[in-house]
């Protein structure tokens, strides 16, 4: 049978970083765009718990003391004890009442503070990334390039229209060589996770709210979440969710780690914000399917398996024969999870330029403690990292397929890992 180990609250972050060096945290919450403030209500709030704590603990003791004592005394002195055991009675679900208050606020404020960025990471906001490598050369066309849309359309493969007139903008239908696409997609992601030590794995696209507030998606990103109110679920933008609250509450064997998953569901997401940006095709969606890499390692690891993952998905990009480029993300980029994170961006052709297809965080023990999630070795009891890394996000992969294999004929090859589930080296207009 599972053993699920309740989390405390204290554990959402590490407090003694904070008491230790919270200019460090600070500094932190600066880089990123977030409130510094925090940092010091925090300390304030966490002095009060400690506080309103030992008072709570030593008037327990004391009533307990007393009440051992009130069991032997007789005459005047236990009428007087039952005095005091009446007044401290009262005390006591006081200071209880305090306490509670106050840990919770603690809770709170800390849930706002995102992670503490791992040193090298570049500072600034979107255009502030830092280049790592170029990979592949984007292709020299010598007829006018077609984008993903008219291609798709023309190859029978993507239905924009109907997907508006069945649920709304941003949704589409994959038909025919489309559907094949991302199957074959799917397949060629996950037989590269399992061979390299990946379990593979189905997960719910539904989730409660301790596990998408553990992952640490709704505080700025709450706005992307479709939720049903009515029966207080999530719908997943990503499957590092479910396959993060996996192992909710559990201690974990240091001797197995790394644990790794590729989970593979459908993401739903808002687009809050998106109003204008990319509408035309399957570029920015509301409903995508996706392969993602979840990792669980010793914090000392972490660092090394986040370039692991990087150097898969440079691997599967690779593969398809895709030009890419792989940059740092800059810190006003990150998410609040994320210690550090990289993207890989492929070719567009249509637009020259490169997009995002896929990325990898180090989340360290951000979303472990919120979650729980703890690891037991030689050296003791202590929360773990969380890592994660998309290995493959369908629709955006179809896009730079489409138009980086696309031909003067209009036809499309198909990249060669591919065709085994594909059956075809090539699709053709419909009307050919």
């Amino acid at each position: 049978m599972l053993e699920v180990v309740p989390t405390s609250l204290s554990d959402v972050i590490d407090l003694r970083v904070l008491r230790e060096d919270p200019e460090r945290v600070r500094q932190s919450q600066r880089d990123r765009g977030a409130n510094p403030a925090l940092v010091d209500a925090l300390l304030t709030a966490d002095e009060l718990k400690r506080s309103t704590s030992s008072r709570f603990d030593g008037l327990r003791n004391e009533q307990k003391t007393l009440g051992k004592e009130i069991a032997k005394a007789i005459g005047d002195d236990k009428q007087t004890m039952l005095a005091r055991a009446a007044v401290l009675s009262g005390d006591v679900k006081v200071a209880e009442v305090a306490s509670n208050e106050a840990e919770a606020e603690v809770k709170r404020i800390q849930l706002g503070i995102e992670n503490l960025l791992e040193a090298g990471a570049p500072v600034g906001g979107e255009a502030d990334f830092a280049l790592i490598e170029t990979v592949g050369t984007p292709r020299v066309f010598n007829f006018p390039v077609k984008d993903h849309l008219e291609l798709g359309e023309s190859l029978g493969a993507i239905d924009t229209e109907r997907g508006a007139k069945v649920s709304g903008a941003r949704f589409y239908y994959l038909t025919g060589p489309g559907a094949l696409l991302e199957l074959a997609l799917m397949q060629h992601a996950i037989r590269l996770a399992v061979s390299h030590g990946f379990i593979p794995m189905i997960t719910p696209v539904l989730v409660k709210p301790e596990a998408m507030e553990g992952t640490g998606f709704l505080g700025e990103h709450s706005a992307e979440v479709y939720r049903l109110a009515e029966d207080d679920l999530y719908l997943v933008g990503t499957s590092e969710v479910p396959l993060a609250g996996y192992h909710m509450n559990e201690i974990l064997d240091g001797a197995t780690l790394p644990k790794r998953y590729a989970g593979f569901s459908s993401c739903f997401r808002r687009e809050a914000g998106s109003y204008g940006k990319d509408t035309r095709g399957i570029i920015r969606v509301h409903q995508f399917d996706k392969v993602e890499m979840f990792s669980y390692c010793d914090p000392e690891d972490a660092h090394e398996e986040h370039l692991r993952l990087l150097s898969w998905e440079k691997e599967f990009l690779t593969s398809l024969d895709i030009p890419f480029r792989v940059i740092d993300v800059a810190s006003g980029d990150l998410g609040a999870s994320a210690a550090r994170k990289f993207d890989c961006e492929a070719w567009v052709p249509s637009q020259q330029t490169y997009r995002e297809v896929t990325s990898t965080s180090n989340c360290t023990d951000f979303q472990a403690r919120r979650l729980g999630i703890r690891m037991k070795d030689a050296n003791g009891t202590r929360p773990i990292a969380t890592l994660n890394g998309t290995l493959c996000a369908m629709a955006r992969m179809i896009v730079v397929i489409l138009e980086n294999h696309q031909q003067a004929d209009g036809s499309v090859k198909i990249p060669a890992p591919l065709v085994p589930w594909f059956g075809a080296e090539e699709v053709r207009p419909k009307d050919h």
